[in-house]
C-alpha cells in the first residue's frame, strides 16, 4: 500500500518516516519508487531530523533531490515553525516543557552554530517575543548577560526562558 492511501485509511500516525517522507516527494526515480528515494535519504542523513536540517546543497546533491523537492521539504519544515509560533504567538499559556522544548527545537532546527535564545513571557507565563540575541561559532556563544536584562525590560517580561 502506499503511504498516502496508507495514511487515508489508517491515518497519519501509521506512517513510518519513509512514508511520510515519501509523501512529500511525491515521485522517485526511474526504476525504484519513492519509497526507496525516501530511505535513501534517510540514511544519508541519519534520519529525518537530518533531511530536514540539510541545506538546498546538500540535498540537491543527492540523486532524485531537485530544487523543486528540496523547496517542498523547505517549505515543509517552515510550515511546522509558524504552526508553532502561531500557537504560541495567541497567548497560550507555556506551562508544559515538553511544548516549549517542541517549540525550541523547530525555532532552532538547521542552525550549524551555538544560537542562545529568549521567550520573554508575561506575568501569565504567556508569550510576548521570541528572540534569538547572539550567535557563536560551532560550540559556543558569547552570551551578555546586560543584554538580556535589557531585552526582558523593554518587553515588559516578566519572566524569561533561556535556550541555546
Amino acid at each position: 500500500m502506499m503511504p498516502r492511501e496508507k495514511l487515508v485509511k489508517y491515518g497519519v500516525e501509521s506512517l513510518c518516516d519513509s512514508e511520510l517522507l515519501a509523501i512529500f516527494l511525491r515521485t522517485g526515480l526511474p526504476g525504484s519508487g519513492v519509497l526507496v528515494l525516501a530511505e535513501q535519504l534517510l540514511v544519508e542523513f541519519e534520519g529525518l531530523r537530518g533531511v530536514m536540517q540539510a541545506n538546498e546543497t546538500e540535498l540537491t546533491n543527492c540523486r532524485g533531490i531537485g530544487p523543486a523537492k528540496s523547496a517542498q521539504l523547505s517549505a515543509a519544515l517552515e510550515m511546522t515553525r509558524r504552526f508553532f509560533q502561531a500557537g504560541m504567538e495567541k497567548g497560550e499559556c507555556i506551562s508544559d516543557p515538553e511544548i516549549t522544548r517542541q517549540f525550541l527545537q523547530i525555532q532552532l532546527l538547521g542552525y550549524t552554530r551555538e544560537v542562545f535564545a529568549c521567550l520573554f513571557l508575561d506575568n501569565q507565563h504567556r508569550l510576548i517575543k521570541y528572540e534569538e540575541l547572539f550567535f557563536g561559532t560551532i560550540d559556543g556563544a558569547s552570551v551578555h548577560p546586560r543584554e538580556v536584562v535589557k531585552k526582558a525590560l523593554e518587553f515588559n517580561a516578566a519572566a524569561v526562558i533561556f535556550a541555546h
